[in-house]
């Protein structure tokens, strides 16, 4: 069959149906051009407390699946929801003795796994607030820079660890003498305890009446962005927040109201999108949450396809990079093609861009598979917004479409520079940072919306119920010396689109130059395939400088400025970053998300060295 039957069999192909929203939007526009977007309709209600869905499920239905992971033997762990219940309210009792306060939260330095989801789903129940920190910041970081910072910000009361001994040497350098810490397993110094003794605790009335206490407004934790510089931001959040977030999600996810969704995610709960949406939309609405101990890069997709062979998700959540180790697997394993696509309702992704061939390749196998077509979808959040905000559920057959405001959700878009910035305001938004009144009054308008620091711009500026575009980053959009605004997260996503997986992603550079260039960082593993079998021998750093590399690099940027409408769109040098971005600096997350301003700082050099020129330079 050739390409174009194919694609015509595959734009034919119904849409897999599934029940979602179908938001009423209302629009007004002022004089002076700033509108406000929202639902007609009102968000349903929802509970005060996070824990009171913990204590539904426990006695609606006891023994349903609540998480599983890997155990040390490769075989499923599992808690259930009575189970889940009975430890939140152990731990808790236990937590209660430490003292524990906003002024000296629990702070949680570990992965995925179920001792992590008691000890949170503990801290929901009993009123104690925690911090989920990334285990990066004590295990990958050389200076413990970042995990210094927080913990001056936090002076934390107890502290968290899975195990003990790779966390050894950051416990001895931060966490103070006299701080306890609780660990599974391998004790650090005397005043450690076991977290087998926790769940031991004999629950009282006093960890019920500390349920009964709570209210919308008690801090269930603090969640901290990633930062360029220095300590990170900790965004305060509430039950209410929480609460109603859970309340738009499944106002929008209406299938999950049907049945209970069943989740496969890898996503770290130290960051919004594991941590605060996936893990408490499946509490919510009493799914099954299966943590996925792979991550999306090719040494560890193998564990992903293992779990995808023994999990049937009903919904599914992946960065773009993960969605392209997976085209390549299913289009090697038709059986787990298969099985995935046997009862998922939609495909999610965040973190950057989905490029258009892989969203044709994941429709394209959806159909081989099932004769269907899923629905391919992208939002917009933030951790401020806990993240749930904006979600497309309709498609489009292309992966751009951010969608509309959630139900109860405010959106303000304000002219600003050439842009629509876009503001939100609703109760799904954290009341500010933790000890930073400076930089919460900055965060929020003299109308109390918040500042999402992104741009968007309408489908179709006469109906707003078409969705929005994402308009790049407010703050790493920059001007060229001719006076000219270059859109950075827009020409992002289309040079990485348009290189076809052979970069990841790209820094644009030219603030104050007269034209575009960019720090490019390549898909190393694709780059070796463009030498063949004598790249296994060679360093990235060979990689990058070898003729077939550069020339191919060289074709696909004059391909790419081709496409161009002028100098806010046109790259026209670049150099390929052949040393791995630095997690300390700030330049990437453990999430693999690329800090833009952070690398334009700290390579400097580099940046001076596309508009001087030099060998390394591919250039147009």
């Amino acid at each position: 069959m050739s390409d174009l039957a194919a694609n015509k069999n595959v734009a034919d192909a119904p849409l897999r149906q599934a029940r979602f929203w179908d938001p009423v939007i209302e629009t007004r526009r002022t004089d002076d051009g700033v509108y406000y977007i929202s639902q007609r309709d009102a968000l349903q209600p929802y509970p005060d407390r996070l824990a009171d869905r913990v204590v539904y499920w426990a006695e609606k239905d006891p023994e349903r699946l609540f998480l599983a992971d890997r155990g040390a033997d490769g075989e499923w762990r599992k808690i259930t929801y009575g189970e889940l219940l009975d430890s939140a309210r152990r731990i808790g009792e236990a937590l209660l003795e430490y003292g524990l306060s906003p002024e000296h939260p629990l702070v949680i330095l570990s992965g995925n796994d179920i001792e992590h989801a008691q000890m949170a789903v503990a801290c929901y129940y009993s009123g104690v607030p925690y911090a989920p920190l990334s285990p990066a910041y004590a295990q990958v970081s050389d200076d413990f820079g970042k995990l210094r910072g927080i913990f001056d910000l936090l002076q934390p009361g107890l502290v968290y660890v899975s195990d003990g001994k790779p966390f050894e040497r950051a416990l001895n350098e931060v966490v103070s003498a006299d701080t306890p810490i609780v660990v599974v397993r391998n004790t650090v110094r005397e005043n450690t305890r076991l977290f087998a003794d926790l769940v031991k605790t004999e629950p009282t009335e006093k960890v019920d009446a500390a349920y009964q206490a709570i209210t919308p407004d008690t801090i269930v934790k603090f969640m901290f962005t990633s930062g360029s510089t220095g300590a990170p931001k900790g965004v305060i959040t509430t039950n209410r927040m929480l609460c109603s977030n859970q309340a738009m999600v499944v106002d929008c996810y209406a299938f999950m109201a049907d049945e209970p969704p069943v989740v496969l995610d890898w996503a770290p709960w130290n960051h919004v999108a594991g941590g605060s949406k996936v893990f408490n939309m499946v509490l919510y609405n009493g799914g099954t949450l299966y943590i996925d101990d792979g991550r999306p890069t090719p040494k560890d997709m193998g564990k992903t396809v293992r779990n995808l062979k023994e999990v049937q998700p009903t919904w599914y959540f992946n960065v773009p990079r993960g969605y392209e180790e997976l085209v390549d697997a299913f289009d090697k394993d038709s059986d787990l093609r298969d099985n995935f696509f046997a009862r998922v309702k939609m495909l999610m992704f965040a973190g950057a861009g989905l490029a258009q061939h892989t969203f044709d390749d994941l429709q394209r196998l959806a159909v081989e598979s099932t004769g269907e077509r899923v629905l391919v979808a992208a939002g917009l959040g933030s951790t401020e917004s806990a993240p749930f905000a904006l979600m497309c559920t309709w498609d489009e057959g292309v992966a751009s479409n951010v969608g509309v405001p959630s139900r109860g959700l405010e959106m303000k878009l304000v002219p600003m520079d050439g842009k629509l910035e876009c503001r939100l305001r609703g109760p799904n938004i954290t009341p500010g940072y933790w000890k930073e009144p400076e930089l919460t009054a900055k965060a929020f308008d003299e109308e109390g919306f918040y500042n999402l620091g992104d741009a968007l711009k309408f489908v179709d500026p006469d109906d707003a119920s078409r969705g929005f575009l994402f308009d790049g980053r407010t703050a790493e959009n920059f001007k060229l010396l001719t006076g000219t605004w270059v859109s950075v997260g827009t020409l992002r996503a289309q040079m990485t689109n348009h290189f076809g997986g052979l970069i990841r992603d790209a820094v644009l550079t030219g603030l104050n130059e007269n034209y575009i260039g960019a720090l490019v960082l390549p898909s190393w593993p694709d780059c070796r395939d463009l030498i063949g079998e004598d790249a296994a021998s060679l360093s990235d750093e060979e990689v990058a400088a070898h003729p077939k590399v550069r020339a191919e690099f060289e074709e696909r940027l004059k391909s790419f400025a081709k496409k161009s409408t002028g100098s806010s769109n046109r790259v026209r040098s670049i150099i390929l970053l052949d040393q791995p971005l630095s997690l300390d600096l700030g330049e990437v997350t453990d999430k693999g998300s690329v800090n833009q301003r952070a690398v334009l700082k700290y390579r400097a050099d580099l940046v001076a060295e596309i508009y001087a020129g030099s060998d390394r330079v591919i250039s147009i």
